[in-house]
């Protein structure tokens, strides 16, 4: 980006007044980015008024960010949307397999769900995930930092130090570039995405990994009564994180849990949890699975990629791919 998103002020838009630039500032509404990545409800408790005028202020600020070339244009051949795509980064998760799958790894402007029972390999993939980013582009990189937001303590520096040395990286100079949160309730999980523009630009990263998703909305928000409340949270968070994928041209892939289905006789009775809510904003949707000594990872949902399975195995080096004569036996 020639010139940085949060640069644009609130001041830049047409609409917006003194007293309303105030209250948005007071709010955490700072930047045209932040403004057009709100949502028309959270406005309305803001400055008041009504849907449609906060929807329009929304529209206002998307309009500026299309007029500075930082927001693709509405309408546009299918030929250029084609172009675009082509120049989108993918960055290797370490194992061949799972790039195979994944055709190329982990995309930028999209989300990408991996969910699975515990032990199947969720938070490892996580924690090569910031090691493999930090390789240059000619090397399946990003060749930039990462953010992992931690709602589990699933943490481990230790680890990401074991992971660089086995691939041969300067451990130190690898945990420098990975940026850490530790987040305690959903609210702040809420907040910390919200302003999540400023540490994107700030840290020059090119990955957002949120291990997990709905482990704090789903201890918080217990009982059917609390549910709609729920899902409309994960919904704005959702949401909002993949504008930003698409704004700063970042990955962002978070982890879910799973749930039970008693009721299911055959097949597989464990599902992901969060609904279709996360089902229909998650880009890409994976499920892990455990497979012996080995993983199994195998694509639920993509608006391309084939219904596939490979397998991985976790090791020194993170996630990588099974020795074949092991997997056989």
């Amino acid at each position: 980006m020639s010139e940085s998103v949060l640069d644009l002020s609130l001041q830049n838009l047409p609409r917006i007044g003194v007293e309303t630039e105030k209250k948005l500032v007071n709010a955490g509404i700072e930047s045209v980015l932040d403004l057009a990545t709100a949502l028309p409800d959270e406005l309305v408790e803001i400055i008041g008024g009504t849907r449609d005028r906060a929807s329009a202020l929304i529209f206002t600020a998307q309009e500026k960010l299309r007029e500075s070339g930082l927001l693709e244009k509405e309408f546009i051949p299918a030929s250029e949307v084609l172009d675009r795509r082509r120049s989108l980064m993918k960055c290797t998760t370490g194992s061949k397999n799972f790039d195979d799958l994944l055709n190329g790894g982990i995309e930028t402007q999209a989300i990408t769900e991996i969910w699975g029972e515990y032990g199947s390999g969720k938070s490892q993939i996580c924690h090569t995930l910031c090691i493999t980013s930090q390789l240059p582009v000619d090397q399946g990189g990003f060749g930039r930092g990462s953010i992992f937001i931690d709602t589990e303590s699933t943490f481990r520096p230790e680890r990401l130090h074991q992971i660089a040395e086995a691939r041969g990286l300067n451990p130190d100079e690898v945990l420098n570039k990975i940026i850490f949160c530790k987040v305690y309730n959903s609210s702040h999980l809420e907040l910390l995405v919200k302003n999540l523009g400023k540490y994107i630009e700030k840290h020059d990263v090119k990955l957002v990994l949120i291990d997990s998703i709905i482990s704090l909305h789903r201890a918080e928000f217990m009982g059917r009564g609390t549910l709609a409340e729920r899902q409309q949270k994960l919904n704005a968070l959702i949401h909002r994180l993949l504008r930003l994928a698409e704004i700063f041209n970042i990955a962002v892939v978070v982890t879910n849990q799973v749930q039970a289905q008693p009721d299911t006789f055959f097949g597989d009775p464990t599902k992901p949890a969060g609904g279709h809510v996360i089902a229909h904003a998650c880009t890409y949707r994976l499920y892990l699975k455990k497979a012996g000594a080995d993983r199994k990872a195998i694509m639920v949902d993509s608006p391309y990629h084939p219904y596939e399975e490979t397998r991985f195995t976790i090791n020194e080096m993170g996630i990588s791919d099974p020795d074949s004569k092991k997997s056989k036996n």
